[in-house]
Order: C-alpha cells, then structure tokens, then sequence
C-alpha cells in the first residue's frame, strides 16, 4: 500500500437520491425514477484532525446539503449538467472546499435497468475563480 505524501482531507456524501425532475420525457420514453448525487469534499485536514471536539473546529456540511435539496427541487432542470453547475456553484460559497468531484446518476437508463450519469472534477483553481466571479 502506497502512502499518501501530504495529509488530505475528505467528506464523502454517496447515493443522495434527491428530489427533483431532470429532463422532458416523450409517451414511451423511460422516466427516471431517480437520481442519485455523488459529492466529495476535499477541505483542509484542519477541520477533520481537530485537538477538541466541536462544530466550530470542522466543516459544517449540513447547510450545504440543505442547499443542494433546496437547489433539485427548484423546478424542472432539462439536463443534470444544469442541477450539477448551480451544486458547484452553491460549494464555490464555502471557502473551506479546495475542490470537489461530483457525480449526477439517473436510475433506470431503459427497460428498468442501468444508471446513466455525469461527473466532474473541479480544482482549486476554478472554484476560486467561481469566487471571484461572485464578487
């Protein structure tokens, strides 16, 4: 097993079915009947090895997943990439979030079975200028 060479820190938020209606659907077509977020957080590894225990020494993460439910009930989304874009940019508002990778899957793709998803990876160096793109 190959050791990481610096201390990172992760927070790992896995098949979140959400709550929301993605896409326009012919008679005939299959509808999803859900979709599922994948997110992971990196932070800095400060607010995870922390020396007391208490919410004012780690990364709060529930404001956050209370955006992203708030974000996917927001009406009808005609792609993932859109509902996926306003997450990043709800995550770009907390600068304790050095990057992130997202994944968006719907369930079934045809006849009942499959998932069918994107997924994207954005540095620091995007989510800092989302941030400067807010001001």
């Amino acid at each position: 097993m190959t050791m990481p060479t610096s201390t990172t820190s992760q927070i790992e938020l896995k098949d979140f079915r959400l709550a929301t209606h993605i896409g326009t659907y012919a008679p005939g077509d299959t509808v999803p009947e859900y979709h599922a977020l994948d997110l992971t957080l990196w932070i800095h590894s400060d607010l995870v090895l922390i020396a007391q225990d208490g919410m004012a020494h780690v990364f709060d993460y529930d404001p956050l997943v209370i955006e992203i439910e708030r974000l996917a009930a927001d009406g009808l989304y005609e792609t993932q990439e859109r509902l996926m874009t306003r997450i990043v940019q709800a995550c770009a508002a907390y600068t304790a979030i050095e990057a992130l990778d997202i994944g968006l899957r719907k369930f079934p793709v045809r006849a009942g079975s499959g998932f069918l998803g994107v997924r994207l990876a954005v540095d620091g160096a995007q989510l800092q200028r989302m941030r400067d793109d807010r001001r």
